[in-house]
């Protein structure tokens, strides 16, 4: 073996690169052959993956030359690194309306619309309950960072309901911490494709990331992300089943892959099933939200009906109206 991968041995002394000016590193013996990613990793204070993120949008060169990471490096071919100085997050208040069930000096509780999305990320950078959140209050707890302030828990964009916001740091700690032990109670209402024979059941499935697409999860019978969720039948109707959902867990799209893995996706669901021209999103509704309350240690508990756009569905189905 040759190169760096081949001489353990060898210290090579890294350096910081330095927003906004060019860095230009010669190859030498000890690169020849080596991975542009790994070469520019092991002579750099940034790590391999950020080095692929700028090899791929051209701020790491070979030569002038954009290459892959891939790319293996000939003696005397210059890498130069052109890292852009980053644009400071700024995530501003937004004049949207907000559905609050509860409010104090220490956190709030949101009734969600279907359609928004929590806090700003890529291809949603404003038009979120955080932007809300921001014109609402000017107290929100920092440790979610510029673009999460106050966010403990999240919900898809396509599911409505009950969300939980930090005002205070210390706030922020607690409820954390009962989402991490579990000590939070969720109760969903979902309407799903197809009649669920059984009254009740318990779905207890790890799921884990989806092999080709980074944006899907998946059932997991290896994983060792266990994920509980337990249903009860409240309807059947025209060919569906209109379910109250409590997960134990709270693992990402945990209930819409533990449906869509029986066989029953949630109605609208276009990621694990079929989406509607009907609703915007899906019929998934955060309906009940049980939490200890971070200063009072009260337990406190609320409740947020369905919204108008799932009842419409529903009244639909009853009507015995087909699926659109």
């Amino acid at each position: 073996m040759t190169g760096i991968q081949g001489r353990k041995d060898l210290l090579v002394m890294q350096v910081e690169p330095v927003n906004g000016e060019v860095m230009t590193l010669e190859v030498d013996a000890f690169g020849v052959g080596v991975r542009l990613d790994l070469f520019a990793s092991s002579r750099t204070s940034l790590s391999r993956s950020m080095v692929q993120k700028y090899i791929a949008s051209g701020c790491i060169t070979v030569c002038g030359e954009s290459v892959k990471s891939s790319y293996r490096l000939q003696y005397g071919d210059e890498v130069v690194l052109d890292i852009p100085t980053p644009v400071e997050d700024k995530v501003l208040p937004e004049d949207i309306p907000l559905d609050v069930i509860y409010e104090d000096p220490h956190m709030l509780v949101v009734n969600k619309a279907r359609g928004m999305v929590v806090h700003p990320a890529d291809g949603a950078p404003n038009g979120t309950l955080v932007n809300a959140l921001l014109w609402h209050t000017k107290d929100l707890s920092g440790i979610g960072g510029v673009k999460r302030p106050g966010i403990v828990h999240r919900l898809d964009r396509g599911t409505s309901g009950l969300i939980v916001v930090a005002k205070k740091d210390a706030s922020h700690q607690h409820l954390s911490w009962l989402f991490q032990s579990r000590s939070i109670y969720k109760k969903y209402l979902a309407l799903v494709v197809g009649d669920i024979p059984a009254a009740e059941g318990t779905i207890d499935i790890p799921i884990s990331r989806h092999f080709n697409d980074r944006k899907k999860m998946r059932v997991d019978y290896l994983g060792d992300k266990n994920a509980i969720t337990r249903y009860t039948v409240l309807e059947r109707i025209s060919g569906h089943t209109y379910l109250a959902v409590r997960i134990v867990t709270g693992r990402t799209h945990q209930i819409r892959v533990h449906m869509a893995h029986l066989g029953y996706p949630v109605f609208g669901d276009e990621k694990y099933g079929r989406g509607s021209s009907e609703i915007n999103g899906f019929t998934l509704h955060s309906h009940i939200l049980g939490l200890t309350h971070p200063v009072t240690k009260r337990d406190m508990i609320f409740q947020a009906p369905p919204p108008s756009d799932m009842e419409r569905v529903l009244n639909r189905l009853r009507s015995g109206c087909g699926s659109k």
